[in-house]
């Protein structure tokens, strides 16, 4: 169900069902998953099942008149173990959201392999996003249909997706600014060069946008190969700000 459903039914405010939902996410009783742009919440029986063998364990002791069959409340025949794993939610951030972050989003959604959502979004966003962009990201293979220019304030309400990282890829040595969205998620700035600055013939913006293109994807794909599961939040802070050193990126 979506979360506005669930706080209808339950009839509890946004923010505390945001809370508790985030929590339970976390315990993996929980599986958020994205259909279009909603994220829907849907029961983890694999961690269900665990919990009440664990809170039953001590007080039933194996006695079933006691607590009950509760195994049989769960459904047998769905195998979770291996095949829902948590996805992270990383938003990308620039002005416009035109260029740069719906290269991101659409790069992101391709080479995560599931394991990551992606979304952009921009302080002053265009209309549309720039036309030579969607097509160097469809004749690079990625789906461009559900790609639009969007306001970051999409993002902050109490029905928005909850965001583990946001990436704001704006150049900061054109003075450009970028929203902040609080202390909750991660944060890193990536600095990128914007499209609409590009000059030349077609051929010469068409080369700019594929060396952009390449840059994008190899941040990525670094951070998506990154051990998340065996660092702490300092430390995945400190891995995205490396990432963001242009420095120290292979070419």
């Amino acid at each position: 169900m979506p979360a506005g459903e669930i706080a209808s039914a339950l009839k509890v405010a946004p923010s505390t069902l945001s809370f508790h939902l985030s929590a339970l996410e976390q315990a993996n009783l929980v599986q958020s998953t994205r259909q279009g742009r909603q994220i829907i919440y849907a029961v983890r029986f694999h961690g269900l099942r665990e919990l009440l063998s664990f809170l039953t364990e001590t007080c039933c002791g194996g006695r079933p008149d006691l607590c009950g069959d509760l195994a049989r409340l769960l459904p047998d025949d769905i195998d979770e173990g291996n095949s829902m794993q948590p996805a992270f939610n990383v938003l990308f951030i620039c002005t416009h959201n035109s260029a740069r972050s719906i290269m991101a989003e659409a790069i992101l959604e391709k080479v995560g392999r599931g394991k990551f959502n992606a979304y952009s979004a921009g302080s002053t966003p265009a209309e549309a996003p720039m036309s030579e962009v969607l097509d160097r990201l469809a004749t690079m293979g990625h789906d461009i249909k559900g790609l639009h220019s969007k306001s970051w304030n999409a993002f902050t309400g109490l029905e928005a997706p909850r965001m583990d990282f946001v990436i704001t890829l704006c150049d900061t040595s054109e003075n450009e600014a970028c929203p902040d969205l609080g202390d909750k998620p991660i944060t890193a700035t990536w600095p990128f060069p914007d499209p609409a600055k590009f000059m030349g013939s077609p051929v010469e913006r068409t080369a700019l946008l594929n060396q952009l293109y390449g840059m994008i994807r190899r941040r990525l794909e670094a951070f998506t190969s990154l051990p998340f599961a065996t660092l702490d939040r300092m430390a995945l802070k400190a891995r995205l700000d490396e990432l963001g050193d242009s420095s120290k990126l292979i070419a």
